[in-house]
């Protein structure tokens, strides 16, 4: 795709799913992407060669979870998200909706913990530094419900709803920063959340889905007050190109059903993996517990033939 000194786009036609996952790389979402599957391959290929064992679901949730982010920033999606709202809501759905979870069903920092080696008492190499950032004050700041949930609904209505929105899509940078904002966003919202890699909230499982809950009715009421809007709501797409043939109030109503629509999917998918954890979590606790019965009812009767033996000595 062409694009304007501008951030924005030369004559585009008229969008189509086929066209808009045409491959077009976005230098700076591209290389990234590249660095964290080498890294998490490096993770995962220095724990077999010791012997130790990785999930394969795992790096299978981590690897799609790098290809959404791929999907909506290195393909004409990136180009058409500048001058439709609804392509461009499609992204921001895809990057800090589910992105993020299937990055974190990767299990990333508990991976980096156990490849990283360490440097040793008394000195500080990367590990050290990652601990010593897993119990920072700035990260319990940051993953603290109190803060992920304002975020989190702030990037909708903070943005969307204040000139903020129109200032960063005037320039390709700061699209590209949006996309940023909405992933960091969406991985601190659900990495306490997901609970797979250790942090410095640990909430029950309850509350956990409390948490996720917590957004619904924001995320809902955006969605709609987007679709029900009779004049455009943000200045960036209330011009598109003519090439396109779009007509402006109808797409940004599909932008509205979009955000409405999608937050259940990676409800869904959240859902499913905290029950399995909590159920699995259940499991382990039993066993602990009848593992502790075992070993006393074997000390009880111990006692008591130790008992029984003392009176037929003394007898």
């Amino acid at each position: 795709m062409d694009h304007d000194g501008h951030g924005g786009t030369a004559e585009l036609p008229p969008f189509t799913w086929a066209r808009g996952l045409q491959f077009d790389a976005e230098p700076f979402f591209l290389f990234s992407c590249l660095i964290a599957l080498g890294l998490y391959c490096w993770g995962v290929v220095r724990l077999r060669r010791r012997g130790d064992y990785w999930q394969p679901g795992r790096t299978a949730g981590f690897v799609l979870g790098v290809l959404s982010v791929l999907l909506v920033t290195c393909t004409a999606l990136n180009a058409y998200g500048m001058v439709l709202f609804s392509v461009h809501m499609t992204q921001h759905m895809v990057i800090s909706m589910l992105s993020p979870i299937l990055l974190l069903l990767g299990a990333p920092v508990t991976l980096l913990l156990r490849a990283l080696p360490s440097a040793g008492r008394g000195r500080k190499g990367p590990r050290e530094i990652l601990v010593a950032l897993l119990h920072s004050r700035y990260v319990r700041v940051v993953t603290s419900p109190l803060f992920t949930i304002p975020a989190f609904i702030a990037s909708l209505y903070g943005l969307y709803f204040t000139p903020v929105f129109d200032f960063l899509m005037e320039s390709r940078v700061g699209h590209n920063g949006m996309m940023v904002h909405f992933l960091a966003v969406g991985l601190v919202f659900f990495w306490p959340i997901m609970g797979l890699d250790p942090g410095p909230h640990r909430p029950g499982h309850l509350m956990r889905m409390m948490e996720l809950f917590a957004t619904m009715p924001f995320h809902a009421f955006f969605g709609i007050a987007v679709m029900m809007a009779s004049e455009p709501v943000v200045g960036a797409f209330a011009d598109p190109p003519a090439s396109l043939g779009a007509d402006v109030l109808a797409d940004q109503s599909a932008a509205g059903g979009i955000a409405w629509a999608f937050s259940e999917i990676p409800t869904v998918v959240v859902l499913i993996a905290l029950t399995m954890q909590w159920y699995l979590s259940e499991q382990r606790t039993a066993r602990r517990k009848d593992r502790t019965a075992d070993r006393d009812g074997d000390r009880e009767l111990a006692a008591y033939n130790d008992y029984l033996a003392a009176l037929r000595a003394r007898g």
